[in-house]
């Protein structure tokens, strides 16, 4: 025999299965789910790149002018001047030269991409001195302001003959920048200062001319490429 179920009995077998369900309980039942809360793992903090650590081997070892080295150019510390030469910093030293911005330039670009005055020629740099130079002995400006002076036509110096050893050296400026920049503080500074050439020349300074040196580079190699400038130093 086939039982046919109209909506109505299916409706009341369902309402007879809730009301089943609910037996024992005066209050109104809810079917609740509870989801276990779901522990979402903190996002990694990405590490950071090591620094790059530059070799500066490479900028030693250039050329800056033929037969001439940066490494030998501040080691032994002399100021050279050969008169069969272009005179002009780094062969001798005139007053209009930009020392300190051509050493800087040939420690740390490479010369085969940038000349020797790129630092100079940036426009940070005045253009000329704010008072032309003599053209006889001294050579120098005239001073600013009014300074005593002795009232001569400046014809007749007199210098004085003392030995060295009347002298106190406080510092060494044969290639600027060298004892300033790449020679780290006391108690370095002042032995170096109270160094000759001679003991330059022993290589003695070279460990740490070579160490701030590279410290340095580590430090500015990224700002000179950003400013489209190529260090003469490699990363290591």
């Amino acid at each position: 025999m086939t039982v046919h179920r109209t909506p109505l009995a299916l409706a009341s077998a369902l309402a007879l299965s809730a009301m089943v369900s609910a037996c024992g309980s005066n209050e109104p039942q809810t079917n609740t789910i509870v989801i276990p809360p779901v522990a979402v793992a903190p996002a990694p903090t990405p590490t950071p790149p090591p620094p790059t650590s530059f070799n500066v081997s490479p900028c030693l070892n250039q050329t800056v002018v033929p037969g001439r080295t940066v490494a030998n150019l501040v080691v032994p510390d002399l100021l050279r001047l050969d008169l069969s030469q272009p005179a002009g910093f780094p062969n001798g030293r005139r007053f209009q030269d930009p020392v300190v911005d051509v050493t800087l330039a040939v420690i740390f670009l490479d010369l085969a991409r940038h000349p020797a005055t790129t630092f100079a020629a940036l426009p940070v740099n005045p253009a000329t001195f704010d008072q032309p130079l003599l053209s006889t002995f001294p050579f120098l400006a005239p001073p600013l302001g009014s300074p005593p002076t002795s009232g001569g036509a400046g014809s007749n110096f007199t210098f004085r003959s003392d030995l060295p050893s009347a002298y106190t050296r406080v510092d060494r400026a044969g290639m600027p920048a060298v004892a300033t920049a790449l020679v780290s503080g006391n108690p370095f500074k002042n032995e170096y200062n109270d160094d000759t050439p001679a003991v330059d020349a022993t290589g003695k300074w070279v460990p740490e001319l070579t160490s701030t040196l590279t410290i340095l580079t580590n430090a500015l190699a990224d700002d000179l490429t950003r400013l489209g400038l190529t260090p003469c130093a490699r990363p290591s």
